[in-house]
Order: structure tokens, then sequence, then C-alpha cells
């Protein structure tokens, strides 16, 4: 009588072990996302560095832009004695031969077509026009019928390179009648005043 022998049964897979594919997925899993981790750094430090870039560049071109705007400041600095001289010769010259004046008004309309051309721009305040601490420059304060701290007369004319102020006007201000102390030469003492006119 022949015995048969029977295979060892292989014990059945318990719930939640790790079986040799499923601990593979895992793996695998983690490595993308690991990868994918480093893939998202890279993009923001790739952003960040093209916003900087890009703010680099912005500010290259404010200051080239800038330096090209204000390229002539000291040029025209050393200008304005010379458009002073010419249009006080020509208010002083009423006795001088024709010639000469012509002369000098030629030169005077060369040098203000290059002040055009440069955008340099005269600042001439009209009498009564408010005082503005940021254009003019108060060299006296006078009492007057006008109102306080605007201007009552215009001594020199200032200039001012696009935006710029190159040199205040100088003016004189008015004061109030009844105030024969105050004197508005500084900005604080103006601004000061004129909260107290219209207060």
């Amino acid at each position: 009588m022949s015995e048969t022998t029977s295979e060892p049964q292989s014990a059945p897979a318990q719930p939640g072990a790790d079986t040799p594919a499923s601990a593979e997925e895992k793996t695998l899993d983690k490595l993308l996302a690991e990868a994918q981790a480093r893939i998202d750094e890279q993009r923001d430090a790739w952003m960040r560095a093209l916003a900087e870039a890009e703010n680099i560049r912005k500010r290259a071109q404010a200051d080239v832009a800038a330096a090209y705007k204000f390229a002539v400041e000291r040029f025209a600095e050393d200008l304005l004695p010379v458009m002073d001289s010419l249009e006080a010769a020509l208010a002083a010259a009423g006795s001088a031969p024709q010639g000469l004046r012509d002369g000098v008004e030629l030169t005077l309309r060369q040098l203000k077509i290059a002040f055009q051309r440069a955008n340099l721009a005269e600042i001439v305040p009209a009498a009564g026009e408010r005082f503005d601490p940021h254009r003019h420059q108060a060299m006296a304060a006078v009492e007057s019928a006008a109102e306080p701290n605007t201007v009552v007369a215009l001594m020199q004319k200032g200039y001012r390179l696009n935006e710029r102020i190159i040199r205040p006007a100088l003016v004189t201000v008015a004061k109030a009648l009844e105030n024969g102390t105050a004197i508005p030469i500084s900005d604080s003492n103006l601004d000061t005043n004129h909260g107290n006119t219209n207060g």
C-alpha cells in the first residue's frame, strides 16, 4: 500500500502584512514624492531668481534714465550765471550801440534754445502766487495788503532740470499788516503763518 505525501500548504497572507510587491510600490511612491519635492524646490528657486533678475533690470533701467536726465546738471549750474549776465547786460544797455544789443540778444536766444533742449526750465513766480518752499526761496518778508505768504516780487529767476530744482527763485514774501514781527524766511514759519491765517 503506497503512502501519498501531501505538500505543505503555504500560510495565507495576513491582513496588513507587506508583500514584496507592496513594499516595492511604497518605495517607488516615496522616491517619486521626494523627486517631486526637489522639483518644486528648484522651480521655486528659479522663480525667485527670475524675479530678482527682473528687479535688477528695472533698477538698472531707472539708474540709466536718471543718469541721462541729470547728466548736464553741473553744466547747467555753470551756465546759469551766463544767462543772468546776458539778461542784465540787455537790461542796462539802453544807450549801447544797436550792434552790441543785437549780438547780446542773439546769444541770449541761442542759450535759451539750448536750455529748452536740455529740459532746463525757468521758475518765474508771479506776484500773488502762493509761496512754495520747494521752488522758491524767501529773501525778505514785507508788509503787504496781499495774502500772507504769497510772492510780492521776484528778485532772481529760478531754474529746474526736468523735475529737479537747480536753483530756487529768489522772492520777497507778503506778511500781514498787523504782524510786524513775523518774518517768514524759513519754511516752518511760512507754513505756521499760513495755517494761522486760514484758521
